[in-house]
């Protein structure tokens, strides 16, 4: 008996979902971040998480590459956005 996918879509559609989804957060965190007065508002929609990762040097002898750094910011608005996207998505397909 073969295991079944509980999704329908393939995981390019996931990916999709979450790269437009985290587009669409940042959008809004940038606007929350430029329009919204200074106060308690705007310090919890704006504030984020920074995750990187880097700088990451490759050495294979006749090549050699540095990768990096890669950060990620993360806020509520940018989940919001994703949670926006994959609404729409769902409701699409």
């Amino acid at each position: 008996m073969a295991i079944r996918s509980q999704s329908r879509h393939r995981p390019l559609y996931h990916v999709l979902v979450l790269a437009s989804g985290f587009v669409a957060g940042g959008l809004l965190t940038q606007i929350a971040r430029r329009f919204l007065p200074a106060g308690a508002v705007k310090e919890f929609l704006s504030t984020g998480l920074t995750p990187s990762i880097g700088p990451l040097p490759i050495d294979l002898l006749i090549l050699k590459v540095t990768i990096g750094p890669v950060a990620l910011d993360v806020s509520l608005l940018s989940l919001l956005g994703v949670l926006i996207a994959y609404l729409i998505a769902r409701s699409l397909f």
